[in-house]
């Protein structure tokens, strides 16, 4: 049995983040911008774009027993950072074209950001499941909040250097950094998981030959009858669609109740942002100062998500009061407990995902990711939704955002009942192990 990896060998595998969200955030944010003001195209061209980019990680599950089937992770992970890279070039090369011939350079954007999905779904899903494999008990609450630290960090380094290289703007320009960034990404993925598995993956499909051959549809629906694993994507579900539903209407807030400027409420975004790394790294910490549990993971998921409904409530007693009302305080609160949810959350998986056996760890971890990738899809959708039908419904700006801020706190609500849920299920399979044990002794 190979040895749990290091620290130094987690955040080698946080580099595989790293250059996934250098990618990432490229061709959802930077290639967003310039689609909308540069080219004066409708805004919805590029959140179509991006919702295919959700869409299709709804084959995680599929992807996730690939996997499964050849016993090794890294040849998915190299795989999957491979099409992202190619999906990456080819959406700033389909912007370029776009300045000339529109058609044509959507056209290629489609096919772009179906390359994106999948190779975000194929190595992400392989990457998780590898740490989990990987890494000890004790370190996954760090582990998940170094992995996601790091993405956050190619988010942040690759829009300050991007944003200074591509000044003064041209199409050319764009595919080129795009290129570097890809070619970047794929450098850190070898470093991330070169010799992570060793030798010894490769003779795990002789120890499982049946799971080797199992077909997709069956390990499919082996997995969906756990009760812990559907329990714990409906989870995964809820809670992300209530994490993610204040993204698009948290700065539109501050501007309308608050009179806040752009600039203004991009800091407070910032500031959200600080505050989840924050939260990010209570979790270890703490969890570190106060070792005693196996529990630490249960506590924080459920904590995190009662924690994060007060922060909403409090965004939605801001809206009622007004200017008066502490609102960059409430902002970072909400950031800090989204952090502590997270990685909890993430922790979490990584510790459930081989819970069932029968080396279908991949379509685990892909059920749950494709749960949380469709969360993310319409979350955002449905909090401009519900924003814009309280509004026409309730008339007022600053009540509309109220009960939309309730009704997310309400959700995160529902999901610390569900992570008690998850884990009473947890509970009844570790009893049932045990007298399975003590009836075959």
């Amino acid at each position: 049995m190979m040895r749990p990896l290091s620290w130094l060998g987690i955040v080698r595998m946080g580099l595989v983040q790293t250059g996934l969200g250098a990618i990432v955030v490229l061709t959802t944010s930077t290639l967003n911008r310039v689609m909308v003001v540069e080219l004066a195209l409708p805004a919805m061209l590029p959140g179509a774009l991006v919702a295919i980019h959700y869409a299709l990680q709804v084959f995680r599950p599929a992807w996730g027993h690939g996997s499964d089937r050849g016993a090794r992770r890294t040849p998915w992970i190299i795989g999957g950072m491979a099409v992202l890279a190619l999906g990456g070039f080819l959406a700033a090369c389909a912007t370029a074209l776009m300045t000339v011939q529109t058609l044509a350079g959507t056209a290629l954007a489609i096919v772009a950001f179906c390359l994106i999905g999948g190779g975000v779904g194929a190595a992400g899903t392989s990457l998780l499941v590898l740490l989990a494999k990987r890494v000890d008990e004790k370190r996954r609450a760090a582990a998940a909040t170094i992995v996601w630290v790091m993405m956050i960090a190619g988010f942040i380094v690759t829009t300050a250097v991007a944003g200074h290289l591509l000044d003064p703007f041209s199409p050319q320009r764009l595919v080129a950094v795009s290129g570097g960034v890809s070619l970047i990404a794929m450098v850190l993925t070898f470093l991330g998981v070169w010799g992570v598995e060793g030798r010894t993956a490769a003779t795990a499909p002789m120890a499982k030959p049946a799971a080797q051959q199992e077909s997709f549809r069956k390990a499919f629906a082996d997995v969906w009858h756990e009760p812990q694993a559907r329990r714990f994507a409906v989870f995964v579900f809820v809670s992300m669609l209530a994490y993610s539903a204040q993204d698009l209407i948290l700065e539109p807030f501050a501007g309308a109740v608050f009179g806040f400027t752009p600039g203004e409420t991009t800091k407070l975004s910032s500031m959200q942002h600080g505050g989840t790394l924050i939260g990010m790294a209570m979790v270890p910490i703490i969890g570190a100062l106060f070792p005693k549990s196996r529990g630490n993971l249960q506590m924080w998921t459920i904590g995190g998500c009662i924690a994060s409904a007060i922060a909403l409530l409090g965004l939605s007693s801001a809206a009622v009061i007004g200017p008066s009302w502490p609102l960059r305080s409430t902002v970072f609160m909400l950031g800090v407990t989204n952090g502590a949810y997270a990685v909890a959350a993430i922790g979490s998986m990584m510790e459930l995902v081989g819970a069932g056996g029968e080396h279908r760890e991949g379509v685990r971890m892909g059920l749950w990711g494709a749960a949380q990738a469709i969360a993310f899809g319409i979350g955002g959708f449905i909090g401009t939704l519900a924003s814009d039908l309280a509004r026409l419904i309730l008339g007022a700006p600053a009540v509309s955002y109220a009960v939309v801020f309730a009704a997310e706190a309400g959700l995160f609500l529902v999901s610390a009942a569900m992570a008690v849920w998850v884990h009473r299920a947890q509970n009844r399979r570790d009893v049932d192990l045990s007298n399975t044990a003590v009836a075959g002794g």
